[in-house]
């Protein structure tokens, strides 16, 4: 990984889109930070497509797709979210310029996309709740991850958000969901299982089509990358243009695929770190 200042200005100024992870790199200690939200609204001011894609479940995601005033969350400056490891997404439609003022998505039309049928979902929910119960029998200490009422298409299991579990248990809940028939993917917080095909590539590919008609593969560098986990590995695979977070640091060892770039900062502050540096050669 190399610093994140030896990113050469000329790739950063063709840039068009950017990608990001959001828990532990554009949050930190759970929440947004300002310095955070601050560069999504730079960024998408300047013209750039914004677009989270996380593991998160869509029902966690509203409130920042949406704003929740009650709670003081205001509507995230980005064109879409994608939840769940690729299979859903909170999109905007009538996509145009923002108001650098909330609310900056006033008169856009939030619409909620599946990557899979009605019928599909359907048999995969009732599949993946027997997983879980499985793994909750068979590896002591195991629990849901506590935004689970917000899942439609996955299962997560707790691992470093709210509760402690060592690389060991991690490493049987994988092999359960596997043996299973199921994708597994390990986050900085949780562990995801889903049946299908999909995953963040593939989610990032689907939203870039359904939102603006294009391949993503044919301008993919134009597109940076942003994140902290092993479950990023496979964007950093793909995408030339990949930063990690400082916070990375602490999966170096497990990493396969690591980011190209690296910022000084961690989590929040880095994503605000990756943002002044696309901004900055755009003059």
């Amino acid at each position: 990984m190399k610093a994140l200042a030896s990113w050469p200005q000329q790739d950063r100024r063709q840039l068009i889109g950017v990608f990001t992870d959001i828990d532990d790199t554009l949050t930190t200690d759970g929440a947004i930070t300002p310095d955070a939200l601050q560069a999504l609204t730079r960024l998408k001011a300047a013209g750039l497509h914004v677009i989270p894609i996380t593991g998160r479940p869509i029902g966690w995601c509203e409130p920042f797709a949406n704003g929740d005033p009650a709670h003081g969350i205001a509507p995230w400056p980005v064109d879409a979210i994608v939840a769940e490891n690729g299979a859903v997404a909170f999109a905007f439609a009538n996509l145009c310029q923002i108001s650098l003022q909330p609310p900056w998505n006033k008169g856009m039309q939030l619409s909620k996309l599946y990557q899979e049928s009605d019928a599909t979902r359907a048999s995969h929910f009732t599949r993946l709740q027997q997983v879980a119960t499985q793994v909750l029998h068979d590896v002591p200490g195991t629990s849901l991850s506590q935004d689970s009422p917000g899942r439609e298409t996955d299962i997560a299991i707790d691992h470093s958000e709210f509760a402690h579990l060592p690389p060991d248990q991690i490493a049987r809940v994988v092999a359960i969901m596997r043996a299973a028939g199921m994708n597994a993917s390990v986050s900085s917080i949780h562990i995801n299982g889903w049946f299908g095909s999909h995953n963040k590539l593939e989610g990032a590919r689907w939203i870039v089509r359904e939102l603006f008609g294009r391949d993503l593969d044919a301008e993919r560098d134009q597109w940076v990358y942003v994140g902290d986990s092993t479950n990023d590995q496979l964007m950093f695979q793909h995408f030339r243009h990949s930063v990690g977070v400082a916070n990375i640091l602490r999966f170096a060892s497990e990493l396969t695929h690591q980011p190209r770039y690296i910022t000084r900062s961690e989590r929040g502050a880095g994503f605000a770190e990756v943002a002044r540096a696309i901004l900055d050669a755009r003059g």
